[in-house]
């Protein structure tokens, strides 16, 4: 088995690692650091890693100021209930970035936010209507 371990920048692991763990339905815990926290699903499963901007020496995570937060990246999650996620979503941002519709790819249902450090991030059925 191989995972995959997306790792973003943000300005607030705390305030992040809070905000996906309420969108995704997931138990309240604090990062394992100020600067890293790791989302993890039911299963021990990483969903996705929150790094500080500029805690390290990592070349992409320097600054927000080198590169545009969440250019080039789609947070893209798979929901077993996206009619529960759909008011916690609405909970946590003023308004959507694109409203519940049918992916025509994808054949599920969607919606998609930005996140506090301006990621946009998109929550899937993960089966078809």
């Amino acid at each position: 088995m191989k995972r995959l371990w997306t790792i973003i920048g943000v300005a607030d692991v705390p305030r992040s690692f809070k905000w996906y763990q309420s969108l995704l339905d997931l138990p309240e815990t604090a990062p394992a650091h100020d600067y890293f926290g790791q989302i993890v699903d039911s299963d021990r499963t990483v969903l996705l890693c929150l790094h500080a901007w500029g805690a390290h020496e990592h070349p992409t995570l320097r600054s927000p100021d080198d590169a545009r937060p969440g250019n080039g990246l789609l947070l893209f999650f798979r929901v077993d209930n996206l009619d529960a996620a759909l008011p916690r979503a609405r909970a946590l941002v003023s308004g959507l970035e694109e409203e519940p519709h049918q992916n025509p790819n994808t054949g599920t249902m969607e919606f998609s936010l930005r996140d506090p450090d301006g990621y946009y991030v998109t929550i899937s059925a993960l089966d078809p209507a």
